[in-house]
């Protein structure tokens, strides 16, 4: 049976979606971890907050299981090296583009719109160091491209593993 909230609870609802969106959002004013991307001629084209997957063990389980994911967040996975990835959408939730870049912060490709629940691999042509995953429809939303590249902010990007 459906019930509808109290009207009290759906203000209280709708402050803390509010409230979580604008920690999300002033992550990077308080010295959240961040990554800027930005374009050959030193314009951002977006700022992202994110979580940094640098352990085998976080790697391996990046954005799966999760319902949701703020409009400018992400994860960055941080490796130990530069080489070819291949990535999957197994057990994850949500739509996603992934930014390849390379040893150098910049973006060598991407997989734009990778559709949840699929062990279809996914990768670009190249060696990359670090993937970043973001919302379905982020890159093309922000004119991000191959040639732009990231700027690490609050965070000196290193693979523990």
């Amino acid at each position: 049976m459906l019930r509808e909230l109290p009207r009290r609870s759906r203000a209280g609802f709708t402050s803390f979606a509010v409230i979580a969106a604008l920690v999300v959002l002033l992550g990077c004013a308080r010295g959240g971890p961040c990554i800027a991307i930005v374009a050959p001629d030193g314009t951002t084209r977006a700022t992202v907050s994110v979580e940094v997957a640098n352990t085998n063990e976080q790697r391996e389980r990046g954005l799966m299981f999760r319902k949701h994911l703020d409009d400018n967040a992400g994860m960055i996975f941080v490796f130990p090296d530069s080489e070819p990835r291949n990535f999957w959408m197994h057990n994850t939730d949500i739509p996603l583009d992934m930014i390849f870049a390379d040893p150098q912060f910049r973006v060598i490709g991407i997989v734009a719109n990778a559709a949840p629940h699929t062990d279809t691999m996914r990768n670009v042509e190249g060696s990359s160091q670090y993937v970043l995953e973001v919302n379905g429809g982020f890159c093309a939303k922000h004119g991000i491209k191959p040639g732009d590249h990231f700027d690490f902010q609050n965070l000196f990007p290193h693979a523990s593993e």
